[in-house]
Parts: C-alpha cells; sequence; structure tokens
C-alpha cells in the first residue's frame, strides 16, 4: 500500500478552477465591462418597473409609471421647487456630516492608539449607537428649536457614533512594525501619531469618510421629519399626505442621485490621493 506522500507525488499539481470570462475572485476586468454591467442592471430596473405599470399590472396610486414621475420632475425644475429642496438638502447633510467628521477624525485617532482614550469614551459610544436617531427627534426640537440646527443635530447623531467607531479600527489597522520603527528613530508617541500612524491609516480613513457620508443622506429625511418647509425630504413627507406617489419617488430617486453623485466623487479623491492602493483591490 503506498503512503500518502508517495501519492501526493505520483498527483499532478493541477492549478485551482478559475472563473468564465470576466468573473474571475479578485481579477480586474475592462472599464467598459465594469461600467457596462451597472449600466445594464438599471437599465433592466427601468424595464420592470415600466413593464409593471403601462402594463396595468400595479396601481398607479402604489407605483407610478416612469412617465409620470418623469413629468413630476418637469414641473418641479420648472417652478424651481427641486433645485431649492436640493440645495437645501444638500446644505444640511454636508454640515451635520462635516460637523461629525472634524470631532470622529480626532476622536477616533486617539482611541485607536491610546487605550485609555478608547475605554474613557468607547462604552459610551457604543452605548449610543444603538438608540435610533429618530428617537431624537422631540430632544432635538427641545435643545435646538425648530430651525437648521435641529436638522443637523439629527444627521450627526445619526452619523458621529458609527463614524468615530471606524475611523478607530482604521488605525488600529496601521502594521506595528511601522510604529516600532518610528520609536526606534527616537519619535514620541505624538510624533509617531502624527508622522506615521495618521498618514499610514488615511486611505482607510477617506474610504470610512465616502461610507458615512452615504449614511448621512439616509438621515436626511429623518432630520426634515419636522417643522421643515424646504428640502427633499420635507417634500417626500408632504407628498405622503396627498398619496402623491410620484412625488415620492421623484424625491428617493434625487437623494440616490446626489448620494451617487457623493460617491464617485470619493472615490476619484481616494484614487487621485493614494494611487498606489489601485494593486490593493481600491
Amino acid at each position: 500500500m503506498e503512503s500518502g506522500k508517495t501519492l501526493a507525488a505520483r498527483t499532478p499539481n493541477k492549478p485551482g478552477r478559475r472563473g468564465p470570462g470576466w468573473i474571475t475572485l479578485r481579477a480586474p476586468i475592462p472599464a467598459r465591462v465594469y461600467w457596462g454591467a451597472g449600466v445594464a442592471f438599471l437599465l433592466g430596473l427601468l424595464c420592470f418597473w415600466a413593464i409593471l405599470t403601462y402594463s396595468g399590472a400595479v396601481d398607479p396610486l402604489f407605483l407610478p409609471t416612469p412617465t409620470a414621475v418623469l413629468q413630476e420632475a418637469v414641473q418641479q425644475i420648472r417652478t424651481g421647487v427641486l433645485w431649492k429642496d436640493m440645495s437645501v438638502s444638500v446644505y444640511r447633510v454636508m454640515v451635520g456630516w462635516l460637523l461629525s467628521t472634524l470631532i470622529a477624525i480626532p476622536l477616533g485617532a486617539l482611541m485607536g492608539n491610546f487605550k485609555f482614550f478608547e475605554g474613557l469614551f468607547e462604552p459610551f459610544i457604543d452605548l449610543v449607537r444603538y438608540m435610533p436617531a429618530v428617537a431624537f427627534v422631540p430632544l432635538s426640537i427641545l435643545w435646538t428649536g425648530v430651525g437648521d440646527g435641529q436638522k443637523f443635530l439629527i444627521i450627526f447623531i445619526g452619523t458621529f457614533f458609527q463614524q468615530v467607531l471606524m475611523v478607530m479600527d482604521n488605525v488600529k489597522t496601521v502594521p506595528p512594525e511601522l510604529i516600532r520603527v518610528a520609536s526606534t528613530l527616537g519619535r514620541s508617541d505624538w510624533e509617531t501619531l502624527r508622522e506615521v500612524i495618521v498618514p499610514a491609516a488615511l486611505p482607510g480613513i477617506v474610504d470610512t469618510l465616502r461610507i458615512t457620508l452615504g449614511w448621512a443622506w439616509t438621515y436626511l429625511v429623518v432630520a426634515e421629519l419636522v417643522a421643515a418647509q424646504t428640502g427633499l425630504g420635507f417634500r417626500i413627507m408632504q407628498a405622503q399626505r396627498f398619496l402623491a406617489t410620484e412625488r415620492i419617488i421623484l424625491g428617493i430617486l434625487v437623494i440616490g442621485i446626489l448620494g451617487l453623485i457623493c460617491d464617485l466623487s470619493f472615490k476619484l479623491l481616494y484614487r487621485w490621493l493614494f494611487p498606489y492602493m489601485r494593486g490593493r483591490g481600491a
């Protein structure tokens, strides 16, 4: 009877099976295929929507036709309502997200590098991040009134407590060898943090900012739920009262498009700032 080693020696090495065509594990694909697949999927969804609505399979009260949504968009553009709502909503999202970012980055860097700060802040952050942001709406009105400050606060609450923990994880991924080398060269803890850890963690932090900006957009409707007179979220909630589903769909689509523009902008910024990361799946 042959031993396992003998059998292994006689067994030819077979390469792992690869996926067909462009579907290969971690393999790059042409840009035209990448973008073409996404466009084709969106067109497929649009065709499915059109079939459901134009055929009468779904009542327009529940799902309007693409034509009805397009007509609503044209009307809002002509009256200037859409541009006003978009500008107000972008302003609210960006201010709330920037306030969160300005605090989350330095605090997350401290928590990721000093156990004292992690132990000091993480229990409280873990507690609050499980609380739904919508539950803070009554308190936010009491604390800041019904102006834009209340909208900023809701977006901040919905974004910050997740963002700070993600930044903490970003700085923790810096290889300890880099920190030891900096210490060997005589750098202090704060110099190592500023000159080694933060630059090494910056690609991950930028990616975290991209993801959390998307979260900020998801809290827009909650932020504009009460005492708002303009904004995409306000327009959606107003349309709900009158069962104007074409206006609701339009508001949702516009928020999605604005969020997609922000996401693509961050991806372009990432590639410009960190071209050396392209070969690592970025």
